[in-house]
């Protein structure tokens, strides 16, 4: 089941999803981008079924997946997309306009979740994605409504996943993070704004999202991030979340503006506007969005990813093994060893002893292996002092192999 499945984001996962083998339903309103999608479905040799459902009606929800049992057969996958959005200042925006954004955006998903964990957890299967944005973890101007959905459907989703994890259960819900996408949305949001709407750059295609939708369907976990500025939001704000208020509160306004003069449908936020014309997956930007993404390629190769730093960390360590075994100068066996206050002085950490007292590689010691220079000129007597130490203090082999 794909909710918003007619256009954007959740119509290139519908047809993606199709593609790997899955029968697929698409809950949306919009007849026109309903017919298209179910085509797209059929195009890939499955089963595809449209229902006209607005995701705020509960009831309406529940009567339409009654359906698709029946016809398609039991859920296993569930993918909640369907929002509306607005581009205006809050303090423009209507009461009533804040309640419709909450009531796709977020009770939507709700009502979408809540749904599906009604049929997967008495069979104990199944994976349910809601979609989210970077937005989730930080807000925008001009998006207040979405923002705060967005807010809203991440403590939801982090809420269900604890509970699930209570009853050991093996349904599972995860989080997908999205950026900038060039999709139908900028034509058919409620913009109150002097200029057209436009995604914030990097503008990413939806069919970019819908690799990681249908990864996530596949190999399920805990949240997945798409897009460099995703990431880039997502680690900034855990780091220093006053930095963007200020960088936002400069550029948030007119990056989401341009002052191009293509066609808009209209807002979409009360009654679609794909009822008689077909919007498809993408919108009017392909010419600046991107197809390939490092973050998700990094995310979907983890494994490689994963194993090909462990391989480069230990190559490294065996080089500098390498280059110290054959940089190493060991001193003859002197007839005596006689003590040398400067170099017992850089052998311990001073007066408090051996090395293993406050943890400190002893300097002599690491000139001996390349790492160092302080074994002096006249310290053949200097490095057997070393190698004395070592011995009397095992514990700072460690720092001499």
């Amino acid at each position: 089941m794909v909710t918003g499945g007619s256009a954007g984001v959740g119509r290139a996962t519908a047809e993606l999803l199709a593609r790997r083998g899955y029968d697929v339903a698409v809950m949306a309103r919009g007849g026109a981008g309903l017919a298209g999608a179910v085509e797209d479905i059929e195009r890939q040799g499955r089963r595809g079924l449209g229902l006209d459902v607005d995701v705020s009606d509960d009831k309406a929800v529940q009567e339409a997946v009654e359906r698709c049992e029946i016809e398609l057969g039991e859920i296993d996958a569930w993918v909640n997309d369907a929002f509306g959005g607005t581009l205006a200042f809050s303090w423009d925006t209507s009461i009533e306009e804040f309640r419709r954004v909450m009531d796709v955006t977020f009770f939507g998903q709700v009502h979408g979740t809540l749904t599906a964990l009604s049929l997967m957890r008495p069979r104990d299967r199944g994976v349910i994605v809601n979609v989210g944005s970077a937005m989730a973890v930080r807000s925008i101007p001009l998006q207040a409504p979405y923002c705060a959905a967005k807010h809203a459907v991440k403590g939801f989703s982090e809420s269900v996943m604890t509970e699930l994890a209570q009853e050991k259960s093996k349904v599972r819900v995860c989080m997908v993070q999205l950026p900038g996408l060039n999709t139908p949305q900028f034509d058919g949001n409620l913009s109150k704004m002097p200029d057209r709407p436009v995604p914030m750059r990097p503008i990413y295609e939806p069919e970019v999202a819908a690799r990681a939708i249908a990864h996530l369907l596949e190999h399920p976990r805990r949240s997945f991030w798409v897009g460099v500025p995703s990431a880039m939001t997502i680690l900034g704000e855990r780091v220093a979340p006053k930095l963007p208020d200020g960088c936002l509160g400069r550029s948030g306004v007119k990056s989401q503006q341009s002052g191009r003069t293509t066609p808009r449908r209209g807002p979409n936020l009360w009654e679609p506007q794909d009822e008689s014309a077909d919007t498809g997956a993408r919108g009017a930007f392909s010419q600046r969005a991107h197809r390939h993404d490092p973050v998700l390629w990094a995310a979907l190769h983890r494994t490689g990813v994963i194993g090909g730093l462990v391989a480069a960390g230990v190559a490294t360590g065996g080089r500098r093994g390498w280059v110290r075994a054959t940089t190493a100068t060991y001193p003859p066996e002197p007839a005596t060893r006689r003590a040398s206050t400067r170099t017992s002085a850089r052998v311990g950490c001073g007066p408090c002893g051996p090395p293993a007292c406050c943890g400190r590689a002893p300097r002599s010691a690491l000139g001996l292996v390349g790492l160092g220079d302080d074994v002096h000129h006249d310290g053949e007597r200097a490095a057997v002092r070393a190698l004395g130490e070592l011995d009397e203090h095992p514990a700072a082999e460690w720092h001499a192999d």
